[in-house]
């Protein structure tokens, strides 16, 4: 017998002592919804037990509430920007000790390469990191990213313990029209007992029926209850998703009831890193359900219980004998204010945790490759006469509107208006000097002046750019390319603020504390250039090339129409 289930058996039954017991604590008690007032004993990680133990060490969690160490159901660690080794210890200090990550978005830009990139990273940190294999890189066919990735190229990934399903199918139509590259990724999936995470966002109820017969358990992508109960009633798991442009929690949680909160978990999805040192993680999913008048324990086993269970992680999401002993000292229900995190039975000192994160390949760093850009190029001819498709941004949401409007326009080409808001947006390939740009209109973005640029825009990574003249624009795009991908803030030529983000375009070598610092002067050069900062222009620039999420959107090759999921023109 194992030497190590030899000794959590012989401490169990008392004939040994334990590592830790913690005492004077409020135990949440996930299974029944209930509050337990006993000891935690703790030997080589785990729990081995309730009552009176004698221990090596004791703790007094002087009545503390006992928590499940938390868990996100589905998070990209790029959308931080930072490392993923700084990312787990950012979101463990938020009490979440396991996530479930799909590395999508690096894999869009440098293939399997990116995904063993933050395999790697993730070997050695405090959080247990879980990784669903991207489904779908390309996302579409109608955008160009860095890479394309096959059910071969996945399958020796499915050999790693730390791989434990398929990420989000985000391309309907291939699974509608049975195409034998996603069949093939669903029945390899399925072959090795593995989950399948969905991506319904639009979907009628017919639709969801391909999609539960094709074996897909979950969704993130709900912002209607009426969506969520759809998914519920064809046994779907629904993820209450609260990110940096998504924030579904509060309409979603009317749904929430005694007979249906099972089929229930957060998640964050995209969250930036200045929203999860200021607001948090799946800690502030939680504060806002309780806020809402969800019950305060059922909230918690939303975030820990449900989530195991969906994701099979045995060992996870409770507190009781045989479970990991990932545990958060928390003050009070209401408010969910954290005191302390342990992991594996060890108090972490965020003080002292150690950085260590693995080297970067040098692929990864030499992730900007495009043609020469000039003003021309970034001309749109327009009939001054005929309205003019346009992308609408709603702030604070993934969702565009899809509006038609006349534009101003001088020798037939289209000039950006500060008075009416209308700006000209561009996504610019930059992965294997395709030389595609695709230009559009976009409206919502408030800014007055100068220009932003970005190799963060989901889901292809090509550089977007909006501005109020070609000549900015175009100086914020060389900005970008010279720093081999980041974020650039422009105003007169100037180079007002930067974020370099060096892996793949998305994440910074920099520590955390450095991005924040970055992102502080970003901010500040956008309340410069205009932008009221009621939302990130950044965060809202970064969903506008994704031809998944409704209604229009624009990609290296042209305007996007979600609905009929096909490229238009400008009129």
């Amino acid at each position: 017998m194992d030497n190590n289930l030899q000794s959590v058996i012989k401490a169990a039954a008392k004939k040994i002592k334990v590592d830790t017991v913690i005492k004077n604590g409020r135990i949440i008690d996930v299974f029944n919804l209930e509050i337990i007032e006993e000891d935690i004993a703790i030997k080589d990680g785990m729990i081995v037990g309730f009552g009176d133990f004698e221990g090596h060490e004791v703790l007094d969690a002087e009545g503390s509430y006992i928590c499940p160490g938390l868990i996100d159901g589905h998070v990209h660690m790029e959308s931080s920007m930072i490392h993923p080794y700084h990312f787990t210890q950012t979101i463990l200090s938020h009490g979440v000790t396991t996530i479930i990550t799909d590395p999508h978005e690096i894999a869009n830009v440098s293939g399997t390469e990116g995904i063993q990139f933050m395999l790697d990273a993730t070997e050695n940190v405090y959080v247990d990191v879980f990784f669903m294999l991207p489904s779908c890189v390309p996302a579409t066919s109608f955008e160009h990213n860095g890479a394309t990735i096959h059910a071969q190229d996945l399958a020796p990934f499915y050999q790693h313990d730390r791989v434990i399903g398929l990420a989000e199918v985000m391309d309907f139509p291939s699974v509608r029209d049975g195409d034998e590259a996603m069949v093939a990724k669903l029945a390899q999936a399925i072959k090795h007992k593995k989950l399948i995470d969905g991506h319904g966002a639009g979907l009628e109820a017919k639709d969801l029926n391909i999609y539960a017969s094709a074996g897909i358990k979950t969704d993130h992508e709900c912002v209607t209850q009426q969506e969520a109960l759809e998914r519920i009633k064809r046994g779907m798991y629904v993820m209450m998703r609260e990110g940096s442009v998504a924030k579904d929690v509060k309409a979603l949680l009317p749904l929430v009831n005694h007979k249906n909160s099972r089929r229930f978990l957060f998640c964050t999805d995209d969250r930036h890193l200045d929203d999860l040192v200021n607001e948090g993680s799946i800690d502030h999913n939680i504060r806002i359900a309780i806020q809402e008048g969800l019950d305060p324990l059922t909230a918690i086993q939303i975030a820990t219980l449900n989530a195991a269970e969906c994701y099979s992680l045995k060992d996870k999401g409770a507190i009781a004998p045989g479970y990991c002993a990932d545990l958060i000292l928390i003050e009070d229900l209401e408010n969910f204010k954290i005191r302390k995190v342990f992991k594996n039975g060890k108090q972490m000192d965020f003080a002292n945790l150690s950085e260590m994160p693995s080297p970067t390949p040098k692929l990864l760093l030499e992730s900007v490759n495009m043609k020469s850009l000039h003003v021309k190029d970034l001309e749109i001819k327009i009939d001054s006469q005929k309205p003019c498709n346009i992308i609408e941004i709603i702030p604070n949401s993934l969702v565009t509107n899809h509006v038609s409007e006349k534009v101003t326009t001088e020798k037939g080409l289209f000039v950006s208006s500060m008075t009416h808001d209308l700006l000209k947006l561009a996504v610019i390939e930059r992965h294997k000097r395709t030389g595609n740009i695709g230009l559009g209109i976009v409206k919502g973005l408030q800014l007055k002046h100068g220009a932003i640029a970005s190799t963060v825009a989901h889901d292809s990574h090509n550089i977007v750019v909006v501005g109020t003249s070609d000549e900015d624009m175009l100086a914020a795009v060389r900005a970008v390319q010279e720093m081999q991908g980041g974020l650039v803030v422009i105003s007169n030529g100037k180079i007002l603020a930067t974020l370099a983000l060096k892996i793949s375009g998305l994440m910074a070598l920099t520590s955390t504390n450095v991005v924040l610092s970055n992102l502080e002067e970003l901010h500040k050069a956008l309340h410069v250039i205009g932008n009221p900062l009621t939302f990130n222009p950044f965060v809202a620039l970064s969903f506008l090339g994704l031809p998944v999420i409704p209604a229009l959107k624009l990609t290296d090759t042209g305007l996007f129409d979600v609905k009929q999921f096909k490229h238009i023109g400008f009129q």
